[in-house]
């Protein structure tokens, strides 16, 4: 990209959506001017007599959870996807139109410990929890009628998280999602026409230009995409192209659980908080078709812009009209990259 693109309003192409998002790098010639205060950092207990994803604990919906020691999944008790939902569809006119969805929703809790978040455990921990994810999606994933297994984690209130407790969920259903959906039309078009996943030729680019990367390990890249538009977006990608958590070695396991801490470390360190985020997997639908073009990769989407309390919303022009952000990718991921591997709690 030549110097005009630094300064000057332009559109970048998602890729993978085949969507644009504006850039407006001139509105903000400073980014960090404006509020910068830090939050203190609220103590947790590593246990809540009061929360209901605790070992022992009994939830909102009258189960109670057993005393775990690791990882711990179970069924969502307020499950916005039910398995046993009547098939029917309802098409009036081409106008109104409606299909029932099957599904399955479920919890996962990363750690007994109520204040442990992912940046915060050991890469043996999270390793864990890849564990538990590949065997979630090969059990959900081979169900017939599970088509998606989408896993994924709203992190801090301000995502609407409901509990403080770590955990992730899990929702796997009967349609592909519309988010997947879009990428899968762009991967399969780019593979037919290249014979290469789209990410490899990506992955290829990003690490010859390095303005956008990271960080990195033997088998995954974090990077900030070129058409990011949360301003500290970030997608990792596998080195090796394949699709899905079974797909994965047992080094490649513990290698995704360290870039992850890695990651999600540099987010907490950048304001000195448990930076919040939505963040998952996409891998490659469940639905008993090859899917030789996707390529394996994860989205993390935060939410904060200047500060621990500044937010970027969607509303306006990004609503009626385009997605738009005023930092550049190459900025954003400056700041990143600079930042240290050492949890700032732990200094």
């Amino acid at each position: 990209m030549n110097e005009i693109f630094k300064n000057s309003p332009h559109r970048r192409l998602n890729i993978l959506t085949g969507e644009w998002v504006q850039v407006s790098p001139h509105r903000t010639q400073r980014p960090w001017q404006g509020q910068e205060e830090e939050q203190a950092a609220k103590k947790k207990e590593e246990y809540g007599s009061g929360c209901y994803l605790c070992p022992g604990n009994e939830r909102a919906g009258g189960n109670r959870n057993p005393a775990y020691g690791s990882t711990f999944v179970f069924d969502n008790d307020f499950s916005a996807l039910l398995p046993d939902t009547p098939q029917d569809k309802h098409n009036q006119n081409d106008l109104l139109v409606a299909k029932t969805e099957r599904g399955i929703c479920r919890v996962i809790c990363f750690s007994p410990r109520h204040n442990l978040t992912l940046p915060e455990m050991s890469v043996d921990a999270i390793t864990e929890v890849v564990e538990l994810w590949t065997v979630q999606y090969e059990e959900l994933g081979s169900k017939d009628f599970i088509n998606f297994v989408q896993i994924f984690e709203n992190k801090g209130e301000v995502m609407g998280c409901s509990n403080p407790h770590p955990h992730g969920q899990i929702w796997a259903q009967e349609s592909i999602p519309e988010e997947p959906m879009k990428e899968l039309v762009q991967q399969k078009t780019y593979f037919e026409k290249n014979g290469r996943t789209l990410l490899s030729d990506y992955l290829e680019l990003e690490l010859k230009e390095e303005k956008r990367i990271v960080v990195q390990n033997e088998d995954f890249i974090v990077i900030v995409p070129f058409w990011a538009f949360w301003p500290f977006e970030t997608i990792l990608i596998s080195r090796r192209a394949f699709g899905s958590f079974s797909d994965m070695t047992s080094g490649e396991k513990r290698s995704l659980a360290d870039i992850i801490k890695k990651i999600t470390t540099r987010y907490d360190n950048l304001f000195r908080i448990s930076f919040p985020y939505s963040a998952g997997f996409h891998p490659s639908p469940t639905d008993g078709k090859d899917h030789p073009e996707w390529h394996f990769h994860m989205h993390f989407y935060p939410p904060l812009l200047r500060s621990a309390t500044i937010k970027k919303f969607r509303v306006g022009y990004e609503m009626l009209a385009n997605p738009q952000r005023d930092i550049t990718a190459e900025y954003s991921a400056g700041m990143l990259r600079e930042l240290p591997d050492v949890h700032y709690l732990e200094k």
